[in-house]
């Protein structure tokens, strides 16, 4: 045998070994912790939870089984427990999918705390006259709802949405919505090309090397450039080009998300890359607590008919309900709740340092030991039944709905 050959064999036999004895040792620390025996070697049954499209109910059954500490964790208290003002857990490499541009953080990304919080701190928006902004994108709306009525068109309240949400974000982050809604199409076809791209996104935030080989030079061609025509690359490209406009010697000024980042000393590639942020997080989630308590609603006669109920009587302003009308509404207010290190040891099981944890959204928000019996229920009555200490309980656990604040 060749001495190149000998060497190659003893690399291949060091490598493998090493991954053996990673893997082993990755499982001596957590086999204390149940869960799927396959999972506790290898990501296989992660991943293909998460390429089922039914994730949110693979974790569920995972929690029925194994119970609350298998590291996606259906615990709210232990979510509160770690984001925690004081909280000495971190950020994993999970975060690093959420990472625009390889080269830079953004507020989403950024997995130190010091940094985190110093930059959080200067990109709170402090513009004015956003409410009046949204407003004008509600409008807009009711007037495209308005035009569907009139031509006895069926209306996809669904993908309006995502055009609403897309119109309101680009509008608050600099100044100019997209335009979705007054076109009644996806412009810059982001919605589609999101939807194609998030299964990879998902993909990228549970296999972190996935996103880190991505962006060597190598590979850094296959990403969404600035220079793209539509979806992502070309959403990139707008948030430059503002980004850019607001400065230099001939710099705008505006009363916008932008214009605060910029008056909060910002520098231009920090405000273009918390500008795309803004959009990319905020506009999905957003369409998505939009449409799922109408959806709710559309699909429970009695909730729609209590709604229907309390807005007669309270008779708000049209077409703009004010924020003092809709405090005043129970039943609005109760249905808007409705949807919603060194180691550790949480209740008596030790979580090794450098864990990583999950988050189980959807089973915390479905455990009848928390929400009653009728967990699986949309029953906005149960706020307006409850005690006070309960009614503090669960008005405590909507937080973490995003991320209790952190």
């Amino acid at each position: 045998m060749r001495d190149y050959e000998v060497y190659t064999s003893a690399a291949v036999s060091i490598i493998v070994l090493y991954g053996i004895a990673s893997i082993a040792r990755q499982y001596a620390r957590l086999k204390h912790i149940r869960g799927p025996s396959v999972a506790g070697f290898t990501k296989w049954w992660l991943v293909r939870a998460l390429r089922s499209g039914r994730v949110h109910l693979e974790f569920y059954k995972a929690y029925q089984k194994y119970g609350m500490l298998d590291l996606i964790t259906r615990d709210p208290d232990l979510m509160k427990h770690m984001l925690g003002v004081r909280t000495k857990y971190r950020r994993s490499n999970w975060y690093d999918a959420m990472r625009l541009d390889p080269d830079r953080d953004n507020i989403l990304s950024m997995r130190d705390e010091a940094l985190h919080a110093e930059l959080r701190s200067r990109i709170t928006a402090r513009s004015k006259n956003l409410e009046g902004k949204v407003d004008e994108n509600i409008l807009r709306l009711i007037n495209l709802v308005d035009r569907y009525v009139s031509e006895n068109k069926a209306f996809d309240f669904g993908l309006k949405a995502q055009y609403f949400t897309l119109d309101v974000i680009s509008d608050l982050a600099f100044g100019e919505p997209f335009g979705d809604v007054a076109s009644d199409s996806d412009v810059h076809e982001y919605i589609r090309t999101s939807e194609q791209n998030m299964p990879n996104v998902v993909l990228g935030a549970v296999l972190p090397w996935l996103p880190a080989l991505l962006s060597s030079p190598l590979l850094r061609c296959l990403l969404p450039s600035d220079e793209g025509t539509i979806g992502l690359g070309r959403t990139i490209g707008i948030a430059k080009e503002v980004a850019a406009e607001r400065f230099g010697p001939n710099k705008k000024i505006r009363k916008d998300m932008l214009g605060s980042f910029v008056a909060h000393v910002l520098t231009q590639e920090e405000a273009s890359s918390e500008v795309l942020k803004q959009i990319l997080a905020g506009s999905d989630t957003t369409a998505t607590a939009i449409r799922a308590p109408l959806l709710r609603i559309l699909t429970s006669p009695r909730v729609s008919a209590a709604l229907r109920e309390e807005i007669e009587l309270a008779k708000p302003s049209w077409a703009m309900i004010t924020e003092a009308e809709a405090c005043s509404m129970p039943y609005l207010q109760a249905m808007s709740k409705e949807v919603p290190k060194g180691g550790d040891t949480f209740k008596g099981v030790h979580l090794p340092e450098g864990t990583r944890i999950g988050y189980g959204a959807w089973a915390i928000f479905h455990r009848t030991d928390l929400w009653g019996p009728d967990a699986h229920e949309f029953r906005p009555e149960r706020w307006l039944e409850t005690g006070t200490e309960d009614f503090k309980r669960m008005e405590g656990m909507l937080e973490l709905v995003f991320g209790h604040g952190k």
